[in-house]
């Protein structure tokens, strides 16, 4: 089962978005090429162009930022003035090419210079190593650039595991969230829950930055639940790694007894494990939900209750009727 909302692609990062929001953190200074500042980031990857600068392009990643380390700028120091025209017109060339980056506050060779302003690409130099600015950057467009959706549900931290709970409106889901608070758990977000897909299959929640650490009870109205609880009771955000489905009895139904079967749902194609709770009068719903936080703690360390104990009796009755 799949319970995809609204799948958004992330709204375009250009060049200029980077140099905006991360030029204080990155220590960024821009040397040229502000005309390319529309120029797309399109992938969280970087690339270094090191044989690149040899003439190798068979395998040029010409859509990543490029960055030159040390080693890129002594090299290039070492070439004729002609031969860094020809390798850099063929590297700034590339279409999707969004920005060059120098780090170790290296100044650029006079080419570099000249040809980025020719081909409108953003010369950028950070005082950072090359391994620091990576890895930083990495981090930042691995977040920006996630598929991300928005779903209709209420995200707790129970017990240091993301549980994400969904029903129908008017089922519960901020009642249940709001004892889960009192039993000193946290809030991530309520009714409308950002959810996004990070690189190994991490699925990420939060909520929206406009009404934080709010929620909507019927009958109360709107509630800052940080002011009410403390700093302690809300969480950015978290990991989803239990999504709880509440619903309305239906003395028709089966409902699972003995959680042999594992069920999932999906999430940006990411499968979760999944749990139904069927809501009747004298359930205490935030107590099932901290237990089944816990249980699928133990199913993550790979021990599953119910199937020993369902072994153990499989056992049981073989042995009673070998016995016969």
């Amino acid at each position: 089962m799949s319970i995809d909302s609204v799948v958004k692609n992330p709204v375009p990062l250009m060049v200029e978005e980077l140099w905006k929001s991360q030029s204080d953190s990155l220590r960024l200074s821009l040397l040229c090429g502000q005309e390319g500042f529309h120029r797309v980031i399109g992938v969280a990857d970087i690339n270094r162009p090191g044989l690149t600068l040899a003439g190798f392009f068979e395998f040029f990643r010409g859509e990543r930022i490029q960055v030159f380390g040390m080693g890129e700028s002594a090299f290039l120091s070492t070439l004729s003035s002609a031969q860094r025209v020809e390798i850099l017109d063929q590297i700034l060339a590339s279409p999707d090419l969004p920005c060059v980056m120098l780090t170790h506050g290296r100044e650029p060779v006079p080419e570099m210079v000249t040809q980025c302003e020719r081909f409108k690409v953003p010369l950028l130099q950070s005082q950072w190593e090359t391994s620091r600015l990576i890895g930083e950057m990495t981090a930042y467009l691995e977040e920006r650039l996630a598929p991300c959706t928005s779903v209709h549900g209420t995200l707790v931290n129970v017990y240091g595991m993301g549980v994400l709970i969904f029903g129908g409106s008017g089922i519960g889901k901020s009642e249940c969230a709001l004892e889960l608070l009192k039993r000193g758990h946290m809030l991530v977000a309520d009714d409308r829950v950002e959810v996004r897909h990070k690189p190994g299959g991490i699925l990420v929640g939060s909520g929206n930055a406009l009404v934080q650490h709010h929620m909507e009870v019927r009958g109360l109205g709107i509630i800052d639940v940080w002011k009410i609880f403390g700093v302690g009771a809300v969480l950015r955000r978290s990991l989803i790694e239990l999504v709880v489905f509440m619903e309305m009895w239906d003395q028709k139904k089966e409902y699972d007894r003995m959680g042999l079967e594992e069920k999932s749902t999906a999430l940006l194609g990411v499968p979760v494990t999944e749990i139904r709770l069927p809501i009747h009068p004298g359930r205490n719903l935030a107590a099932l939900i901290e237990v089944a936080a816990l249980n699928q703690r133990l199913k993550q360390q790979g021990i599953y209750s119910a199937r020993e104990l369902n072994e153990r009796l499989i056992q049981k009755m073989a042995g009673h009727s070998a016995g016969l």
